[in-house]
């Protein structure tokens, strides 16, 4: 990986990239948008010519499937899995293009979480037919992607692994999105790694502590480690939220988590 400025790919809301933005090349990498069984698009890395590879399906942040999560599925890529990025979003507007942030929680806000688990599922067996290893995936995912991730974990207790970055613990109630993290961590099954930032105003440390709360009394085979002075999006590193220290660390720790368990 590289890191250079840039700005090119990223959504508007989002503002311009910082100067320590990642850049991941495609050299090696089968990398493209692509059209899942159900539909929706989605970003697929690969290394060329491979198979059988482990797979990890990523949740976008509420700014669409936008330049910093293509980047990291091809970071994934190189590091040998089969990585794809359903946009489980632009069927209710395009979050790349919205003025501002009010704007894509409207959007966000009108997407079905029952919806969102199938366009996963398609994800997954789209992997599966095109030389990904189904019996070796995982799911990760950033911010709004990050709830999705803990929800998908439950959805699909064949996964090997979940790895939420800074998603969303609670919520509205509303019909399109029902449950969140804290109402399904008595199904969770699937170890789980949660990285949460500990000056995160929109995640508050006690909800965190009601969390691991009830994945404990529910036996749950998962942790969260939070970095006490990282805020929200501390792996965005396009962004002035971003923290070098937390973020590579969560990442390293990541990729560990994932191994051990068989998907890598």
């Amino acid at each position: 990986m590289t890191q250079q400025d840039g700005g090119k790919g990223y959504a508007k809301a989002a503002g311009a990239a910082a100067p320590q933005t990642i850049v991941t090349d495609e050299a090696g990498l089968e990398a493209a948008m692509t059209t899942l069984p159900d539909g929706a698009p989605a970003y697929v890395a690969r290394p060329e010519g491979r198979r059988g590879l482990p797979v990890i399906l990523i949740g976008q942040e509420i700014f669409g499937l936008h330049e910093h999560i293509r980047d990291i599925a091809r970071r994934f890529a190189k590091l040998g899995y089969f990585a794809v990025a359903p946009d489980y979003l632009i069927r209710y507007g395009d979050p790349m293009a919205a003025p501002d942030i009010d704007a894509i929680r409207a959007i966000v806000a009108k997407v079905p979480d029952a919806e969102t688990m199938a366009i996963f599922d398609a994800a997954l067996a789209h992997a599966g037919a095109n030389g990904g290893d189904v019996s070796r995936a995982a799911v990760t995912g950033f911010c709004w992607g990050g709830r999705i991730a803990w929800l998908y974990a439950a959805h699909n207790p064949k996964l090997k692994a979940c790895a939420p970055w800074y998603g969303r613990l609670d919520g509205p109630h509303t019909a399109q999105q029902p449950r969140w993290p804290i109402d399904i961590a008595g199904d969770l099954r699937v170890p789980t790694l949660g990285l949460y930032g500990g000056a995160d105003p929109s995640i508050p440390l006690d909800l965190v502590a009601a969390m691991r709360a009830k994945l404990s009394a529910a036996g749950a085979p998962a942790e969260i480690v939070v970095y006490d002075d990282a805020p929200h999006a501390f792996y965005a590193d396009y962004r002035e939220s971003y923290r070098d220290a937390a973020a590579v660390d969560a990442w390293g720790r990541m990729l560990a988590f994932l191994r051990a368990r068989g998907v890598g």
